[in-house]
C-alpha cells in the first residue's frame, strides 16, 4: 500500500526569525515536488542559485506523476517546424472566448479579460515555448504532437484557428492519456539531483518565517513532529498543488458539489491558509479543473483514483436518475464534468449528481482497456461493475447499488420513472446511431470527439464511430461516476513575474507562487490537453528568473549540511 503519511497541520500563522543548530540556509526554498516545484528548482539552479525543495509527502511526484505529463504550449517548435502560424492575436482571442465567455469581446483590447487576466495569459505565450525549449534542452525531456490523438478541444469554435499542435505528449507515451507522468517527474528528479538541488521528503512547510515585512524562510515539519527551520536568502515560493483534497475548502469555495478526484492525497490548499495571514489577496476560487470520476473509487480508495479523460466505447450512454441521457458522452473531460453541476429548482437537488454508465456485451468486448475507463477486461478489477441481464434487471442493481453510498451522496437515489425512460432513451439513442447523428447532443461532431472515443468494433460503411445500437439484449453493465477535480486552479493572486500580490496589488517581499495553489487566470475554462501544465512551465520559468534577481540577504553565517 502506498504510503501517505504526513505531518498533522499546525499553525499557519508567520513568525519571527529564530535561529539554532537545525536552521539551514540556501538561495531559494520551494515548497512542493511536483511538476511545478521541480521545473521551478531547475530553472533556478540553472541560473545558479542553490535551492532546496521540501516536499509533504513521502515521496516526490504530486499530482503530475499521476498525470499523462501533457503540456499545452502555444507557438511552440513543434507548431512552427510544421509552419503552423499561431500568432498573440489569435491565441488570446481564443483563451478570452474559453475563459471568460460571459466577457468576451472580440473587438475589445484585451478582448473582454480584465488586466491582470490579460497580463497573465499574455505572459503563457511569450514564456512557455521558450521555457520548454530550455526543459528540453538542459533536462533532456521529448515530447512529440500526436495529431490524430490531441486535437484541439475548441476546434470548432470560430476563434480556435490551430487545429492542433499545441497540445504535446512525452515522447513514447501514445497520447495524452499515456501515463508519462512518472517517467519525465523521475528524470527531472535525477536531474535535480544531478545539479545539487537539495530534495527532502516528509517536510509540511506550516509557516513563513517573515523580518521587516518580508518573507526570508519557512518553519516546516515531518510526522514525527520534528521542526525545521530553512531560510532562503532570495526567495520562497510555493507550488503546493491546489485545494481539491481538503472537504472544508471544497464546501467553501467551489459553487457546486464536488468529489475529491484524482489529485495528489496532499492537496489540501496549505498555501491558502498560510498566506491569507499574509494579507494575500484570493483569485478564481470557485474553479477547477473538472474531470469525471468513478463515484465508489472515490468513496472506497480516494488515493488510486485516476480521472475519466475519455468514456470509451459506442454502444454506451449516460444517464441521470431519471433514465435520460444529461449530455454528449464524448466531450472533453472538463466540459463533460459541467453536466453533474445541472439544478432542479423544483425538486432542489442536483438530479445528475451521479450520472449511470450503461453498456452492452458489445462494449465490453471490444472497448476495454483505457486508463481511467469504467468498461475492463478479464482479470482486471471490476468491482465497480454493476450487471443484469435485462434492462429490469440492471435497474434494481443499480438501485441496491446507489443505496449502499446514500449516505455519501445526500441520499442519491433513482427516481421512480428511471426504468420506463431508461427504456425510451435507449430506444431513442438507437435510432440516433442508425443514422450516424445525434441530434440530441451532437455526440462525434467534432474531431476531439472522435479521438475521445477509445477502442471500438470497427463497422464498414458507419458515418459516426462514436456511436452504435446498444443490444436488445443483455447481459447489460452499469457504473456510477460523478464529477471530480484534477485539482483545483483558485488561490492567492500573483503577478507576471509569480510573486505573491497583497490586496493592494503590491507583491508581498519574497514571496512567490507557481502552480495550483495560486490563481489561475483561465477563469473556468480549459483551453486544451495539457493546459494545467503548460502555464505552470511558463511561470515556472519566470518565478525562477525573478527570484534570481533578488538581493541575497544572509541572515546569519551559513550552516554546514543538508536538509535532512
Amino acid at each position: 500500500m502506498t504510503d501517505h503519511r504526513v505531518a498533522q497541520r499546525g499553525l499557519s500563522a508567520p513568525v519571527s526569525p529564530q535561529y539554532n543548530g537545525a536552521t539551514f540556509e540556501t538561495d531559494v526554498v520551494i515548497v512542493g515536488a511536483g511538476g511545478a516545484g521541480l521545473t521551478t528548482a531547475l530553472f533556478s539552479r540553472w541560473q545558479g542559485d542553490e535551492v532546496a525543495v521540501l516536499e509533504k509527502a513521502p515521496a516526490v511526484g504530486g499530482t503530475a506523476a499521476k498525470s499523462g505529463f501533457g503540456i499545452w504550449i502555444p507557438n511552440n517548435r513543434y507548431l512552427r517546424e510544421q509552419g503552423i502560424v499561431d500568432s498573440r492575436e489569435d491565441y488570446l482571442r481564443f483563451v478570452a472566448r474559453v475563459s471568460r465567455p460571459e466577457r468576451y469581446e472580440p473587438d475589445s483590447p484585451t478582448f473582454g479579460l480584465d488586466a491582470w487576466e490579460f497580463e497573465m495569459v499574455a505572459a503563457v505565450y511569450e514564456t512557455a515555448s521558450p521555457a520548454l525549449d530550455l526543459l528540453t534542452e538542459k533536462a533532456g525531456v521529448q515530447f512529440e504532437v500526436h495529431r490524430t490523438l490531441s486535437p484541439e478541444y475548441y476546434g470548432h469554435l470560430n476563434e480556435s484557428v490551430v487545429e492542433w499542435g499545441r497540445s504535446l505528449s512525452p515522447v513514447g507515451s501514445a497520447g495524452l492519456a499515456g501515463g508519462g507522468g512518472r517517467v519525465i517527474v523521475d528524470q527531472l528528479v535525477d536531474v535535480a539531483l544531478d545539479a545539487g538541488i537539495q530534495i527532502a521528503t516528509d517536510r509540511r512547510v506550516q509557516r513563513v518565517i517573515v523580518r521587516d515585512g518580508e518573507v526570508i524562510g519557512v518553519e516546516a515539519t515531518d510526522s514525527h513532529n520534528h521542526l525545521y527551520r530553512i531560510h532562503a536568502r532570495k526567495a520562497v515560493v510555493f507550488a503546493s498543488g491546489g485545494f481539491s483534497r481538503n472537504p472544508a475548502l471544497r464546501s467553501a469555495f467551489l459553487p457546486v458539489p464536488s468529489f475529491s478526484g484524482c489529485a495528489a492525497p496532499t492537496n489540501e490548499g496549505d498555501f491558502v491558509r498560510i498566506a491569507a495571514h499574509l494579507g494575500a489577496e484570493l483569485r478564481n476560487m470557485n474553479s477547477m479543473w473538472a474531470c469525471p470520476v468513478p463515484l465508489e473509487k472515490v468513496l472506497t480508495s480516494p488515493d488510486e483514483v485516476v480521472g475519466m479523460f475519455q468514456l470509451p466505447g459506442d454502444s454506451m450512454i449516460l444517464v441521470n436518475k431519471h433514465g435520460r441521457r444529461a449530455t454528449n458522452e464524448k466531450l472533453p473531460y472538463n466540459e463533460l464534468a459541467q453536466a453533474f453541476y445541472g439544478w432542479d429548482p423544483m425538486a432542489v437537488e442536483y438530479p445528475n449528481l451521479v450520472l449511470i454508465q450503461i453498456w452492452d456485451e458489445r462494449s465490453q468486448r471490444h472497448s476495454s482497456g483505457v486508463k481511467g475507463g469504467l468498461i475492463v477486461g478479464p482479470g482486471e478489477d471490476d468491482a465497480h461493475v454493476i450487471v443484469g441481464e435485462s434492462l429490469e434487471a440492471l435497474t434494481d442493481e443499480i438501485a441496491a447499488r446507489l443505496e449502499r453510498h446514500a449516505g455519501a451522496t445526500g441520499g442519491f437515489r433513482l427516481g421512480e420513472d428511471f426504468l420506463p425512460n431508461l427504456i425510451r432513451t435507449v430506444s431513442r439513442f438507437n435510432d440516433l446511431a442508425e443514422k450516424g447523428q445525434d441530434d440530441d447532443f451532437g455526440r462525434g461532431s467534432a474531431a476531439i470527439q472522435r479521438a475521445l472515443n477509445g477502442p471500438v468494433r470497427e463497422e464498414q460503411g458507419r458515418t459516426n464511430p462514436t456511436m452504435w445500437p446498444i443490444s436488445g439484449q443483455g447481459p447489460y453493465y452499469a457504473a456510477l461516476v460523478t464529477a471530480g477535480s484534477l485539482d483545483t486552479k483558485g488561490g492567492p493572486r500573483t503577478n507576471t513575474e509569480g510573486q505573491v500580490l497583497d490586496d493592494s496589488g503590491e507583491p508581498i517581499p519574497g514571496l512567490y507562487g507557481v502552480g495550483n495553489c495560486v490563481a489561475s487566470a483561465s477563469g473556468r475554462g480549459y483551453w486544451g490537453a495539457g493546459a494545467t501544465l503548460g502555464p505552470i512551465i511558463a511561470f515556472s520559468y519566470r518565478a525562477a528568473q525573478a527570484a534570481h534577481r533578488e538581493r541575497s540577504r544572509s541572515a546569519f553565517e551559513q550552516s554546514a549540511g543538508k536538509v535532512s
